[in-house]
């Protein structure tokens, strides 16, 4: 009894996954490169009268053209989804993708890439997609002092990605020491296909930023070296115009003690002038008093010698009249 229940429970389940074990879906394109004016045809096989959705993919990831359609009793379809037109801005040359979705087998799909040239020549163009990674980063950097780190991400000339997280998931930095840090979880989008990080150097030495870029099955790498130092070339800038600074300041100290010291020179020649002119002027000052001395002496005797002669003149006067 058990075993005829657990064989219905079986038949049942091979029933409900019938259809997703005969799911199938194929998907073809009538050429595998391009040029303007071409009609891009696609065709395939799903299940019958299944909505199918088909949709083109630009370089850049965007979504360039979307169409719904319905395949044939048979499963069949045949589809003329666009005419190349001239290539411009939102269409330029490159490689595209084409993707069919089913809407009735768990969301199935199937992808063809093709080439959007100037020439259908095949051996000239190679259907394949390539992924540009650039990396921008500053020559010198300050030790403890942020800097910030820009990629660029482009497929045929276009800006792609979105998630940062997704696209440069195993992105990394190598420091001085040896080891590495991972950089996934640390970048910002600015635009799509435009990234920066702000990054904190705690090493002297060159760090080098390795990108890997992961898009579509492809992979991408870029890189860029900063060298780390104890003081970046601003501060030491800064020191060298303030040192420029004292060094002018010291001069016109200099130039005017120099000056100063000249003017001192003029003046001690000046006094020394001076002072031999006094003495020579004290000179003949001493000499004209010896001089006049010598003048005030013979003036001064005659005068006491008459003095003396008058005052002995009185003496006999008076003594005679007593």
């Amino acid at each position: 009894m058990k075993f005829q229940i657990l064989f219905s429970v079986l038949i049942v389940l091979l029933i409900v996954n019938t259809p997703n074990s005969f799911s199938e879906l194929e998907l073809f394109t009538n050429s595998k490169v391009y040029s303007p004016a071409h009609t891009l045809q696609v065709y395939g096989k799903g299940l019958p009268e299944e909505n199918l959705i088909i949709r083109i993919f630009a370089p850049d990831e965007s979504i360039a053209k979307f169409d719904q359609i319905t395949t044939k009793p048979d499963g069949s379809f045949n589809y003329g989804l666009m005419t190349w037109p001239q290539p411009s801005t939102n269409l330029p040359f490159g490689t595209y993708a084409v993707e069919v979705i089913s809407t009735q087998q768990n969301g199935i799909s199937q992808k063809i890439d093709v080439k959007f040239s100037a020439t259908t020549d095949l051996v000239d163009v190679p259907v394949e997609r390539i992924v540009n990674t650039l990396v921008f980063a500053p020559e010198t950097a300050a030790i403890n002092n942020p800097i910030r780190v820009f990629v660029q991400t482009t497929s045929d000339g276009l800006l792609i990605g979105n998630e940062p997280a997704e696209l440069l998931g195993t992105t990394h930095v190598h420091l001085p020491s040896g080891i590495s840090i991972p950089l996934s979880n640390s970048f910002k989008t600015l635009h799509q296909g435009l990234y920066y990080v702000d990054y904190i150097p705690r090493e002297e030495g060159t760090h080098v930023f390795h990108v890997v870029a992961f898009t579509q099955g492809t992979t991408s790498h870029g890189s860029a070296a900063t060298n780390v130092l104890s003081q970046d070339l601003g501060g030491i800038s800064e020191q060298i115009i303030k040192l420029n600074s004292i060094l002018d300041e010291t001069s016109e100290e200099l130039d005017v003690l120099k000056s100063e010291i000249a003017g001192f020179d003029t003046t001690l020649k000046r006094a020394s002038v001076q002072i031999d002119e006094n003495i020579g002027t004290i000179t003949e000052s001493v000499k004209s008093i010896t001089e006049a001395s010598s003048q005030l002496n013979a003036l001064m005797l005659p005068i006491i010698a008459s003095i003396g002669l008058i005052v002995a003149l009185q003496v006999a006067i008076l003594t005679r009249r007593r």
